[in-house]
């Protein structure tokens, strides 16, 4: 593939965009796809994804190191994956007890950002046609469906971490359907989480080699359908934003309870309530307020990358 010619600025910016991925992949119903693409990297993350093939053998083989280095455009790889993995490492304790603690607040700061990346995606569709609107209506059905299965609790057997790995990494890179929600429906979420905050590197290094097989597979239909039908896959990854949002409005109520393997009850099926009817059903106070404020600045963030990006290659 052709290397794009970026300055220390851009692979600084590269970095931040990587690391905004791996804080958005930590949450449960937020895809790091969803930042690559409001950001501008998305089509070259995925281009530069499918460019570790069996070329890039004939490439190292042929004409050495440097030459493969710059056929996966490995300088753009490495700042994207090391703010990715430096940010999903540091951040996951932290997102781990606001989750815990102030759940409410964490769901309406990302439901404003996800109406905002739903915007941003519609509008990069020439046009709206029966195909594009059929799309966007499937994905919606399709994020609204997996966001509505109740959570598993898996046996973590070693084998299960690459699995786990190998199909998140897939939801990982589609904006709308986020990798750490999949590791819920997986029974997977809380075990690969406890990996990391303890570094387990042998599981970590399973998980990793399961996402790594996942994406490879996975970038290269990707990337297949964007050069082949882009407005329908955009309108289609539009509805699995739109459709995400059932997982991340602020209120829920509990209906049922399961106990895990730890001995913890934890909600098992959950249904979306308002801000009123929560205060009557947990005696906690909704905090309405600061729930609308937390959403508009979701929504005024992606707002302002947009107009920072929207003067730069997208690819």
């Amino acid at each position: 593939m052709s290397q794009q010619k970026d300055t220390l600025k851009d692979y600084v910016m590269t970095f931040l965009k990587g690391a905004g991925m791996g804080a958005a992949d930590v949450v449960p119903g937020v895809s790091g796809g969803t930042i690559a693409f409001i950001t501008g990297i998305y089509e070259r993350l995925l281009s530069a994804i499918r460019s570790v093939n069996f070329s890039a053998l004939k490439v190292l083989k042929n004409q050495g190191i440097k030459a493969l280095w710059q056929h996966i455009d490995g300088n753009f790889l490495l700042a994207v994956f090391s703010g990715l993995a430096l940010s999903a490492l540091s951040l996951a304790k932290i997102i781990t007890y606001l989750l815990a603690h102030h759940q409410t607040l964490v769901w309406s700061f990302f439901f404003g950002l996800i109406i905002a990346s739903f915007l941003h995606i519609a509008k990069q569709l020439e046009s709206w046609d029966i195909k594009t609107v059929f799309a966007c209506i499937l994905g919606t059905v399709i994020a609204f469906t997996i966001t509505s299965l109740a959570p598993a609790e898996a046996n973590a057997s070693w084998w299960y971490y690459f699995v786990a790995g190998a199909i998140a990494i897939c939801a990982m890179i589609l904006p709308g359907i986020s990798g750490s929600f999949i590791l819920l429906l997986l029974g997977m979420y809380g075990h690969v989480l406890g990996a990391v905050t303890s570094l387990d590197l042998p599981l970590i290094g399973l998980f990793l080699a399961g996402c790594v097989v996942g994406l490879m597979s996975f970038s290269h239909f990707l990337g297949w359908l964007l050069a082949r039908f882009r407005d329908v896959t955009f309108a289609l990854l539009a509805g699995f934003l739109f459709g995400s949002l059932n997982l991340l409005w602020p209120w829920k109520q509990v209906v049922s309870t399961y106990t895990n393997s730890k001995g913890i009850e934890k909600p098992l099926s959950q249904t979306n309530i308002g801000p009123e009817t929560y205060q009557m059903v947990t005696g906690q106070d909704p905090q309405t307020l600061i729930c609308f404020a937390l959403a508009l600045f979701g929504l005024g963030l992606i707002l302002a990358i947009e107009k920072l990006t929207a003067d730069k290659p997208k690819g």
